[in-house]
């Protein structure tokens, strides 16, 4: 039943209209800005941005079981995975020292006035959003726990 209700979700969001990445900044950890578009550019590269925040236990399933498989995706596809957090100021003290506890071999930034978020009509976290090329071509909302051998073959079909 749950590969059903996963395979259903990947044809629905599949049969979306692809639309571009939207050109904003973000703050990375070290207080840089970063362009969401053109920082991510490399032609035919994969870019999966997965929104998360410290106070949501299924995004830090998620991106915790991402990053143990995370080195044998990145073998078999150009692909680079970000890891933004939508804390905002109230929450957003505890990104840094949550992070360095995981150890996540991601890039991580910061959305902290949600505005990429809210571009991309984002209702809560998780959420993930697959690019090429700056085209959308996946979104899933949500996360199964163990779907991530899934959600690579999806990648690796894009």
């Amino acid at each position: 039943m749950k590969k059903i209700a996963l395979l259903l979700l990947f044809v629905c969001t599949a049969a979306t209209a692809q639309k571009e990445l939207p050109n904003l900044n973000l703050k990375s950890l070290d207080n840089k800005s970063v362009n969401i578009k053109s920082d991510f550019s490399e032609k035919d590269k994969v870019y999966v941005y997965v929104f998360w925040a410290t106070w949501c236990a299924p995004c830090l399933q998620e991106l915790d079981a991402m990053n143990d498989i995370y080195a044998d995706w990145k073998e078999n596809l150009n692909l680079e995975i970000i890891a933004i957090s939508i804390d905002d100021a109230r929450t957003g003290k505890r990104v840094m020292p949550l992070v360095n506890g995981r150890a996540w071999d991601y890039t991580v930034l910061l959305d902290t006035n949600q505005d990429l978020k809210r571009s991309l009509s984002i209702a809560s976290p998780p959420y993930t959003v697959v690019v090429k090329n700056g085209t959308i071509l996946f979104e899933q909302a949500g996360n199964t726990p163990g779907s991530e051998h899934e959600f690579f073959e999806k990648l690796k079909s894009l």
